[in-house]
């Protein structure tokens, strides 16, 4: 089973990815910021992360971009507000492989996600 990363500041989000997830994949850390996800991350080394682009103490895109240069074949999965789309199209060009916008919807979320291991 993959083991997955669930990074975002705001709680309900966290709790709805895990509902959506938990059910494919061992969730194994949650966090609300992206200094504390590039800890985890880094001692963890979970198969796949969820990021929010809007945090505290560290973004989403500074996360990400510290991320990959640890480790520049983490699968990563954007995840913005609808009026993010530069960001994300950003974080996309930089190495995040797939990108999930809120309000979502479980299915989306699951594409998301799977679609990171369809090579394996």
């Amino acid at each position: 089973m993959y083991r997955g990363m669930i990074v975002d500041d705001a709680s309900i989000i966290r709790v709805r990815l895990r509902t959506i997830l938990e059910a494919y994949f061992e969730i194994i850390y949650e966090t609300d910021n992206g200094m504390d996800a590039l800890i985890n991350y880094k001692t963890l080394k979970p198969d796949f992360i969820t990021l929010d682009i809007a945090m505290p103490k560290m973004n989403g895109i500074e996360a990400m971009k510290k991320i990959l240069a640890f480790h520049n074949e983490a699968k990563i999965v954007i995840v913005s507000a609808v009026g993010q789309k530069k960001q994300v199209y950003e974080a996309l060009a930089m190495g995040a492989k797939n990108f999930i916008v809120k309000p979502f919807e479980p299915e989306r979320v699951k594409e998301a996600v799977f679609g990171l291991f369809d090579d394996e």
